[in-house]
Parts: C-alpha cells; sequence; structure tokens
C-alpha cells in the first residue's frame, strides 16, 4: 500500500494536495509535516508531526517512522521571501532539498519536488519557453530551483532515484492565502474586488505570466506523481495553463463586478517578473504523462469569485448575469 510523506504541507498548495491525497490513498497513509507544531485540528485531518526540513537528521527519521514509499518536498520559501532574507531560502531550499533527496535514495523512494518558472533568467526566450533552455535566474529562489532540478537529475542518473519535478507557474487558489511570492497579486486582486472593489497592483498592467487554477496544479502533481516511470523520458517538466497580464485579470474581473477599479504602484516584485516567462510550453508534459488543463482565465476568474464571495459571505451578483 502507498505511503506518503509530504513536507511543506500547511503550505498554499500542500495543504490542498495534501487533502486530495488523503481522499484518495486513505488519511492514514499519508503524513503532514511542517514547522508548526501538532495540534488536535492538525491531527484529526491525518497524521502530522512537526519537520523542519532544515535539520539534517529530520526527514530521513520520518520517513523510517512512518515507513513511506513516497516523498513530497514541497517546503520552500517562495521569491519574494527568499529575497528579503536569502541566507534562510538557501537554508530552506537548498540543504532542505538534499537532505530529502538523499532520503529518497537511502530508502528507495519516489521522490516529487516542485520547482517553479522562476528556474528561468531574463536571457530565457520568454514565449512558449521550453523544457530545456539557457536558465541563469536572478532571484535565490529560481537560483535553488535550478540547483534542485539538477541535483534531482544527477541522482537520478548516478543511482535511479525516481526523481519528479514540475515547473509550476503562478497558481490562483480560493483556499489558503499564498505568502511571498510574485504572482499573489493574482489571488488578493479577487479578494479585494469582493470587499473594496478596489485593488493597488504592485506589478505593472502588462505585466504578463503563465498562470494556473489550483484545481488544474492538483491534477497535474497527482498525475506525475502516479505516472508509470517507463513513460518518463524526462524528469522535469513544464505544466502551463494560461497567460495573463494585471490588466486582463482586472477586465475579467469587471465583466463580473462592473465597478471594481484597479490602480498600479510597481515594487522590486516587478523587476522578478520582468526575468520570468510570459508563456511556457509544456509538450513533453503532455506527451509523456498526458498532462492537460481544464480551466481557461474566463472559467477561473469567475469560479472564484463565486467561492470567494460564499467563503466572505458577501452577497455577489455577477455583472455578466
Amino acid at each position: 500500500m502507498t505511503r506518503i510523506l509530504m513536507t511543506g504541507s500547511l503550505g498554499q498548495i500542500g495543504t490542498e494536495l495534501i487533502a486530495l491525497l488523503r481522499t484518495k490513498y486513505g488519511k492514514e497513509n499519508v503524513i503532514g509535516t511542517d514547522l508548526e507544531s501538532p495540534n488536535e485540528e492538525l491531527e484529526d485531518l491525518g497524521p502530522y508531526q512537526r519537520l523542519d526540513v532544515t535539520d539534517h537528521t529530520a526527514i530521513a527519521t520520518a520517513v523510517e517512522l512512518y515507513n513511506v514509499d513516497w516523498l513530497v518536498h514541497n517546503a520552500s520559501l517562495l521569491s519574494a521571501s527568499g529575497e528579503r532574507n536569502p541566507r534562510l531560502a538557501m537554508d530552506v531550499n537548498i540543504r532542505g532539498f538534499e537532505y530529502a533527496i538523499e532520503a529518497a535514495k537511502e530508502y528507495n523512494l519516489r521522490i516529487l519536488t516542485p520547482s517553479s518558472m522562476a528556474a528561468f533568467g531574463p536571457s530565457t526566450p520568454r514565449l512558449n519557453t521550453p523544457d530545456v533552455t539557457i536558465m541563469r535566474p536572478n532571484t535565490i529562489y529560481g537560483v535553488s530551483k535550478v540547483y534542485i532540478e539538477l541535483l534531482g537529475e544527477y541522482y537520478h542518473s548516478k543511482w535511479g532515484v525516481d526523481f519528479r519535478s514540475l515547473r509550476y507557474p503562478g497558481i490562483i487558489s480560493s483556499g489558503i492565502m499564498p505568502e511571498g511570492g510574485t504572482t499573489d497579486y493574482a489571488v488578493d486582486i479577487f479578494y479585494e474586488a469582493l470587499k473594496q472593489k478596489t485593488y493597488e497592483c504592485f506589478l505593472k498592467p502588462d505585466a504578463t505570466l503563465p498562470m494556473m487554477y489550483m484545481p488544474d496544479c492538483l491534477k497535474g502533481t497527482l498525475q506525475l506523481l502516479e505516472a508509470d516511470n517507463a513513460n518518463l523520458i524526462s524528469r522535469v517538466f513544464n505544466v502551463a495553463a494560461f497567460s495573463f497580464s494585471p490588466g486582463e485579470i482586472a477586465a475579467e474581473i469587471q465583466i463580473h463586478i462592473p465597478d471594481f477599479e484597479i490602480t498600479y504602484n510597481p515594487d522590486f516584485r516587478q523587476i522578478l517578473a520582468e526575468s520570468w516567462p510570459q508563456s511556457l510550453s509544456d509538450t513533453n508534459a503532455r506527451a509523456q504523462w498526458n498532462w492537460m488543463p481544464d480551466y481557461t482565465l474566463s472559467m477561473m476568474v469567475e469560479d472564484m469569485l463565486e467561492k470567494l464571495a460564499a467563503k466572505l459571505e458577501i452577497e455577489y451578483l455577477s455583472g455578466s448575469e
């Protein structure tokens, strides 16, 4: 029976991914870990323990304790947070992955560790960016993701470790708020549109970036985690859904909330956004494990507004109705 250990299980993606995995594989077979100490609420959801990925023995100890065979290593400091504290980003993102991949080697685990479009850099072709291209990121977050990709591929070629990774675009979710990412505006804007009908964006109106709705993020992650190893020619994959700029998503929101207004006050995150692709090619993911997104931009906007209006208990009547 499959048993899975997840680091970073309280993060934006981890919270929803672990719920999906527990539904599929059984609550008792998916162990969540994060920096927060366990409490009744966490333990009621399923097995959980506090785990610091910068502790060089912690991951291996948990793997042995719970007798797992899959490791989903989500623990990471995101782009904007990483620029504020590069040393912590190196400890969490780089050292933490080293301990995770070594545990995968020692205990013969399948390991999935997400990468990011931040692994690309200013010299990367920005349109329809392929899996293999010039990278050279200019953020510590991006540098850490390139290192993770290369070290994972090295462990696969050297010792046969079943390492898998997918480069997430910006992820949009109606669940837990993201923390410390450059694409966070694409979640914040929905809350402010519903609550205040105005939003000040920290990116320029034409700052186009690849994005994805959380249901597609979860679908793709599970697909790659479960893919037959014999079908995987690559180890690291772009995944894509749609791209948009702040101006374009504001226009989509205005279809439903006509009096919504957006203003712009770019900060240091605009420089980060300008170093990343505007669109991704996910040809290899589609060919090797049948990746295909379900949501378009307009579908995502409508669903986000409906879910958040219910969550915030705001009366919401779409202007498109």
